[in-house]
């Protein structure tokens, strides 16, 4: 059996993954809340935004973590295709049990649904993002501990989507983005903790990308895509906000409407009163 080193930056990798979770649970949250109080296209624009949050903070949790990933005796390469493809699978599935929360009409099944949809999407993308590794070696897992990472992302799910529904204040959500981040880190490394490889030692060449010709590129773009995103939220007026401007501006038209009424009747009065020459 070949030795895994979980960390072999030190604490970099899986410090900066728990950062990229928790950024990206703060600002899928944010997002839902958004959402919960809009309506139309607008509710719909919302959770999208909060589905590709939340799916890029966990991809890029997974793969930064994974940097740090090493097997003596053998070198790690990524099936290109695979990787995209545990991106994708991790926003849309992410995005059906968003979706699940956002216009569900009776809150507990759909929460029950939702957080059930997320989880699996979440175990869905670390182990297609698993099976895209290659080495020279075979790499096997042990049962129960992959059924727990799976257990551990479906709570994390539906607790994460519960807060979403029931937390507004934003330094609430800012606890509960914490609490996610955690336990996606969680589910990471338990997963991480089922994996055995067996190295085959092999002068051929592998295939696929290395980790810093291709994930870590990819895993920079995908931060600087929550950074600014998490930018336009922050800027972006809430509907309170949109309603109070509203009012502000009715009141200041109806105040300036009565004013022109008053200014006009007294020009009229005061031709009336005029004497005629």
């Amino acid at each position: 059996m070949g030795h895994l080193d979980h960390a072999a930056y030190g604490w970099l990798t899986p410090v900066l993954s728990y950062v990229m979770a928790s950024i990206g649970a703060a600002l899928g949250l944010r997002c839902t809340v958004r959402a919960l109080a809009a309506t139309g296209s607008s509710r719909r624009n919302w959770l999208l935004t909060a589905a590709s949050a939340i799916g890029t903070g966990i991809w890029t949790m997974h793969f930064v973590a994974m940097l740090g990933f090493n097997v003596t005796g053998t070198e790690i390469h990524y099936n290109v295709p695979l990787t995209v493809l545990s991106l994708l699978v991790a926003m849309v599935v992410v995005g059906a049990g968003v979706f699940a929360v956002g216009h569900g009409n009776q809150r507990r099944r759909s929460l029950v649904l939702g957080g059930l949809t997320t989880g699996l999407g979440v175990a869905s993308m670390h182990y297609l993002g698993m099976a895209a590794l290659r080495l020279h070696g075979t790499i096997s897992y042990d049962p129960l501990t992959v059924g727990l990472s799976v257990a551990i992302a479906v709570v994390a799910a539906t607790a994460a989507l519960w807060a979403a529904l029931h937390i507004k204040a934003p330094a609430a959500v800012a606890v509960a983005s914490l609490v996610m981040g955690a336990a996606v880190s969680s589910m990471h490394y338990t997963g991480m903790k089922a994996v055995a490889v067996r190295v085959a030692p092999s002068d051929q060449a592998l295939p696929g990308a290395t980790a810093m010709q291709f994930v870590f590129p990819l895993a920079v773009g995908l931060g600087s895509y929550l950074f600014l995103t998490s930018a336009f939220v922050a800027l972006s007026p809430t509907a309170d906000e949109r309603a109070a401007s509203a009012s502000a501006s009715a009141s200041a038209s109806a105040t300036s409407a009565s004013a022109g009424s008053a200014s006009g009747a007294s020009g009229a009065s005061a031709s009336a009163v005029s004497p005629a020459h």
